[in-house]
């Protein structure tokens, strides 16, 4: 059986950016300096109102293959992974395939997951090289929650920014990629959801109240229960690294940097504490996008390569809505 290797990766972000002090003039009684220290988050970018995460997942690709040279006529799969698509149809992966003229021998599907959607599309990408059906897959992530978002919800906004990747999984590359888990537990739907605007419940059901904290909650908007998924994060994520660990025969000594999905800085100097990894070898990306959903470790694995810090083992995981997660470790071999 064939290896599968990370080739390229490459994000966009969109222009317009939100930053801690333009959060202070929308909510005077949040302080700038104490979102930064506490979440880690100094500016978020943010989608025109034309803009969607269709449009963010084609400059991404854009961009890759002006940053790489590839060939797009090379390209014979292709995967988005959003959760904000254009259409409920067509396929905005078909959209996409048509936009970067890529052959229509390609094959192309939407995936609908978030923070844990690049390694789920990963796993993908890999078994269709491995198995020699598909030689050069391109996986996309792209999200705008920004769109989901009420105004007034100064916690969300705060976390979230809106951005796309772009990755190019093949038969040859400089990131080995290695064993995957997986994990799925559907009874957390309640605690991070859009509850309106799909079949369920199609119209808006208007049911906008307000919280202890005076923090907008509607079924027509983005909905997170920042106890619940806090909870479910410190439950999950060390025991799928232990068993991604375990799985790919490397101890936790051997792993040489850890990219996780980067949701807010309180969180991951948690989980890191938990798992007892040093400091020295964990990796911090969301300072000037945010939680950008499933974007957010493609971006961090961009960042680290042009610092240098790509070496050895590299062990990624993500997690969030649905619940969702899954891990694997990457092997830098060149």
């Amino acid at each position: 059986m064939k290896e599968s290797f990370i080739k390229a990766i490459s994000y966009y972000l969109p222009e317009q950016v939100y930053t801690n002090e333009d959060l202070q003039k929308d909510f005077p009684e949040w302080q700038a300096e104490k979102v930064n220290s506490k979440i880690g988050i100094e500016e978020r970018h943010i989608a025109a109102e034309n803009e969607t995460s269709l449009d963010l997942a084609v400059k991404a690709a854009e961009k890759m293959f002006a940053e790489y040279s590839i060939a797009r006529d090379e390209i014979d799969y292709l995967i988005f992974c959003t959760q904000s698509p254009d259409f409920f149809l067509p396929s905005s992966a078909c959209i996409i395939q048509n936009k970067l003229g890529l052959p229509v021998s390609c094959g192309a599907f939407d995936m609908n997951l978030g923070c844990s959607g690049f390694v789920y599309g990963l796993s993908v990408a890999k078994a269709l090289v491995t198995s020699e059906m598909h030689k050069n897959v391109l996986l996309l992530t792209g999200e705008t929650y920004s769109k989901y978002i009420h105004p007034q919800d100064k916690g969300n906004r705060s976390i979230f920014g809106d951005a796309a990747t772009a990755s190019l999984i093949s038969t040859e590359g400089f990131l080995q990629i290695g064993d995957f888990i997986l994990g799925t537990d559907g009874s957390g739907e309640k605690n991070l959801i859009v509850r309106t605007g799909a079949a369920r419940y199609p119209a808006p059901l208007g049911d906008l109240t307000y919280n202890e904290s005076n923090n907008p909650v509607s079924s027509d908007y983005l909905f997170m229960d920042g106890t619940e998924i806090f909870n479910f994060t410190l439950k999950a994520v060390p025991a799928v690294v232990e068993s991604v660990l375990e799985k790919n025969h490397i101890d936790l000594d051997s792993a040489d940097l850890f990219v996780f999905h980067q949701a807010n800085k309180y969180i991951l100097n948690f989980i890191r504490k938990k798992i007892k990894i040093p400091e020295e070898k964990f990796y911090y990306c969301l300072q000037n996008t945010g939680n950008t959903v499933s974007s957010t470790i493609p971006i961090a694995l961009y960042e680290a390569n042009r610092e240098k810090r790509l070496i050895g083992n590299i062990v990624i995981a993500g997690f969030g809505v649905g619940y969702s997660w899954g891990s694997t470790v990457l092997k830098r071999i060149s």
